[in-house]
């Protein structure tokens, strides 16, 4: 698989996933709000556009064979109780989007960033940690995550992984990254950012993880 659209490669997870396909030989093609703010790694291909706009993911999405998503339901800062900045249920709105123009033209492979916590892995929990979602702003980007969750489970013909990372962290890659369904391992607490991007692109590369959700975590760092 060669050509890939990237949604979210302006993001600091996005960043990574943009070095790392792009190393690896992929043709990338990134759809983004401003090119002029981003700065892509040679043979990266810049579309200027919105996620929220079916149109704008259809003109980004022609000639590429998968898709991955990177998106993120954003807060004015890290602050658990800093005010969102993206429009309720931004993800799932833009995963409902790119799966329909998938399923228009013909693409049928995507791998999405999740988190821990979302969907059927929010029993999961620690009651506390629970607790602490709920009373802070962090609980719309969960909202947020299930939603694309339901929205993915729910599609037809489409080969999907949602990558259910642990706590993001922006350390250098330390690797190596472990991957397991929800509920056979204990997840370490942690995982780099760059670390995660190398996973996304190794998953969609490896077709491995298809219609399963993994909890992905950093061994070290």
């Amino acid at each position: 698989m060669n050509n890939l659209l990237v949604l979210g490669g302006s993001g600091r997870t996005g960043a990574h996933v943009l070095a790392h396909a792009a190393q690896h030989g992929h043709r990338v093609r990134a759809l983004v709000r401003d090119p002029d703010k981003v700065q892509a790694p040679a043979g990266v291909e810049l579309i200027q556009g919105s996620p929220a706009d079916i149109d704008d993911i259809r003109r980004a999405a022609e000639g590429t064979e998968g898709v991955i998503s990177v998106l993120n339901n954003a807060r004015a800062s890290d602050n658990p109780w800093a005010k969102p900045v993206s429009p309720p249920m931004f993800m799932t709105a833009a995963a409902r989007h790119t799966l329909t123009v998938m399923g228009e033209q013909g693409i049928r492979r995507i791998v999405l960033a999740s988190t821990q916590g979302a969907g059927d892995d929010w029993a999961r929990l620690n009651p506390l940690v629970k607790a602490f979602i709920k009373l802070s702003n962090i609980k719309a980007g969960f909202e947020d995550h299930t939603g694309v969750e339901r929205v993915v489970r729910a599609s037809s013909g489409i080969d999907w992984t949602l990558a259910r990372a642990v706590t993001l962290t922006d350390k250098p890659a330390g690797g190596p990254v472990r991957a397991a369904e929800a509920g056979t391992e204990k997840p370490g607490a942690r995982i780099n950012r760059a670390d995660l991007a190398r996973f996304l692109v190794q998953t969609i590369e490896d077709d491995a993880w298809i219609r399963k959700a993994p909890l992905v975590w950093s061994t070290r760092g």
